[in-house]
């Protein structure tokens, strides 16, 4: 494997079980990733965007582990992780790290500032006593918070302060990859482009690589250097952050670009919009072939007959739809 790639991920899939009767029998499944492929090189943000119940979150879940694949390999460096006993992935655990989207609910409220942020170095011993009080000082400078707070309560601060303290914490086992949930979809969109410089200012300053989950697609664009587009547990459409903005190649894509506004009232009613017919199909009964053919404009025969494979148009960027040739731009 390429020694710049940090992250690979392999046709991951996570299923999740439908229960129904008295004695809780399977009777379905849920297919919350369905098949997904990507890479993440050192020091760069892969932005992952969808609409809601599309899968990333619990991509980004699956690769700390916290949902079991069901298949698929994972690539941290040259460690494959679903391979590992628990042992050997919980040493491998302190160098991915993810910040949640909830900042009221990802704190445990009867924790002070001063344990949340030292415990993860307690846990891993690799700090103790004024060795440890420094760490914690040092996390909370990083991001921007002071001193005095660190023996106080998590209600005792705003939102934006709370993420900076969930930042502090997965900061503080000094990891290489950090999983970002939607970090700022639950803040004040004043607070938001504050905490998205901070995670910036950090990359920088640390050297961190960034997992960026979000369906802000403005601050996808801002943030990501790559991004990757899902649809219903697949990946449809995967380029650099300009090119994707610039020319999205995937029906899917395109729709999502045509919903952000444009600062400029002319251009903005001047453009096309493009409107998905139909509702997003059940994860549970996914269709046939393309799981976005019940809705494509451009839907032929062979999208419902078979499953197209995200392949590379052009250079850097990939496209799964067949009725998109190679060459095309």
């Amino acid at each position: 494997m390429d020694q710049d790639i940090l992250l690979q991920v392999e046709d991951l899939k996570v299923y999740f079980p439908i229960r129904r009767g008295v004695f809780r029998s399977v009777v379905g499944n849920v297919h919350a990733v369905d098949g997904v492929s990507f890479s993440i090189r050192r020091g760069e943000t892969l932005g992952l965007v969808g609409e809601s119940g599309c899968g990333k979150t619990t991509t980004g879940r699956a690769i700390l582990k916290f949902n079991q694949p069901i298949e698929g390999k994972i690539y941290f460096g040259d460690q494959e992780l679903l391979s590992l006993n628990e042992t050997r992935f919980r040493q491998l655990r302190r160098r991915i790290q993810m910040i949640f989207q909830d900042p009221y609910a990802s704190l445990n409220p009867r924790m002070t500032v001063r344990e949340t942020v030292g415990e993860p170095l307690s846990i891993f011993r690799l700090a103790r006593g004024a060795d440890l009080e420094r760490s914690i000082y040092k996390y909370l400078g990083l991001v921007g918070l002071s001193s005095e707070f660190i023996d106080r309560y998590p209600h005792e601060f705003s939102g934006g302060q709370r993420q900076r303290i969930g930042i502090a914490r997965a900061l503080a086992l000094n990891p290489d990859l950090i999983v970002c949930d939607e970090p700022i979809s639950a803040l004040d969109v004043s607070i938001q482009a504050q905490i998205v410089n901070l995670l910036e200012d950090l990359q920088k300053e640390l050297n961190l690589t960034y997992l960026f989950i979000a369906h802000d697609l403005s601050m996808v664009r801002h943030i990501s250097d790559r991004v990757a587009v899902m649809y219903l547990g697949t990946i449809v459409e995967l380029a650099s952050s300009q090119d994707l903005y610039e020319q999205p190649l995937h029906p899917y894509t395109q729709a999502l670009m045509s919903a952000v506004p444009i600062p400029d009232p002319k251009v903005e009613r001047q453009r096309n919009r493009t409107i998905l017919s139909g509702d997003v199909p059940s994860a549970s009964n996914p269709p046939s072939g393309c799981h976005f053919r019940t809705r494509c404009p451009l839907a032929a025969e062979i999208c419902a007959l078979e499953r197209p494979r995200l392949a590379e148009i052009s250079t850097g960027h990939f496209a799964a739809c067949h009725m998109i040739p190679k060459g095309d731009i």
